[in-house]
């Protein structure tokens, strides 16, 4: 299996920014993970849009994935509660 290609909205960088550099760390290596694996045991598909959720410890990351194109995008980063708004 042909390895996903990450990228990440503009707005992601505010989001990261915004989490400590120690959560960072694994928060990203859980991005990471997704070139091989886009949608890994416990990962949840949102009700009516074609986009997955993964949590990391209280952080939640949002993402589409595009099989045709073998892309993931990142959409959003955040707490728990502030990434639904």
């Amino acid at each position: 299996m042909a390895g996903y290609s990450i990228f990440f909205r503009k707005s992601v960088e505010r989001d990261l920014s915004r989490i400590p550099k120690r959560e960072l760390a694994r928060l990203m290596e859980r991005i990471q993970a997704l070139t091989t694996d886009p949608r890994p045991r416990g990962c949840e598909k949102l009700s009516g849009r074609e986009r997955y959720r993964v949590r990391q410890g209280r952080y939640r990351v949002i993402y589409s994935v595009q099989d045709e194109e073998l892309t993931v995008w990142i959409v959003k980063v955040g707490h728990r509660k502030d990434v639904y708004r």
